[in-house]
């Protein structure tokens, strides 16, 4: 029999390239418009299944510790899970009690939206059935200075994420955008990058001619450049 489509809710997501979808938000910072309060910063907006939950915990700490060095990339943190503010408060105020990894007196100063309609969840896609129609799933949205979405990275509840990958990551596409290069495999600042691949017979025939000490190719279409 075929399925009534009118009957089953239809969850969608915004992809890469794409303008964040705007919502406004309590958060245990104070109201937001997103993404108009971030303009010229970038931001990772993360979900989390539920408050006072061990992985989401760890995280939390992790994310908390780590504020420093994503405000050092210009990058700002928002999370987002489908509890109440109430319970976000109560979460954050009992994370500061606990020690994990050498983290203690843990304070959470990023905004944590409250999301109990989960309007903001089902814009980003962040509840996904075939894991919970109640919880969202951990998606991470990379989101650039001019509110395009640039990276998405889904992780299912029972995995914590990596955050040096989520460090990795911002370095990378601000890397690219200075430059007008991409990164390959494992890339880390300071590492060689990759140069546009030629667009003609002529380019790729004098880029092989002309290598040099800062620009080595392996092939026509695989052209390395020192870092600058």
């Amino acid at each position: 029999m075929e399925e009534n489509l009118n009957e089953k809710e239809i969850f969608t997501m915004p992809l890469i390239g794409d303008t964040a979808p705007s919502f406004k938000a309590k958060t245990t910072q104070g109201d937001i418009s997103f993404p108009e309060d971030y303009k010229g910063k970038w931001v990772i907006l993360f979900s989390h299944p539920a408050d006072f939950t061990p992985v989401c915990t760890t995280e939390f700490m992790t994310f908390a510790t780590m504020a420093d060095q994503f405000k050092a990339l210009n990058t700002e943190l928002v999370g987002l899970s489908v509890d109440s503010l109430y319970a976000h408060i109560a979460w954050l105020r009992k994370i500061q009690e606990l020690e994990w990894k050498g983290m203690k007196n843990v304070e959470v100063k990023f905004p944590l939206i409250e999301d109990i309609t989960m309007e903001v969840a089902k814009k980003y896609g962040m509840i996904q059935p075939g894991q919970s129609n109640t919880q969202a799933v951990r998606a991470v949205f990379v989101i650039d200075p001019e509110a395009k979405i640039r990276a998405i990275i889904y992780y299912p509840l029972s995995t914590g994420r990596n955050f040096d990958e989520l460090i990795r990551l911002i370095q990378a596409l601000q890397k690219a955008d200075k430059d007008d290069v991409a990164t390959p495999a494992d890339w880390r600042p300071g590492d060689d990058v990759i140069v546009p691949t030629p667009g003609s017979c002529g380019v790729a025939k004098k880029r092989m001619e002309d290598q040099s000490d800062d620009v080595y190719c392996l092939d026509w279409f695989m052209c390395f450049q020192k870092d600058k």
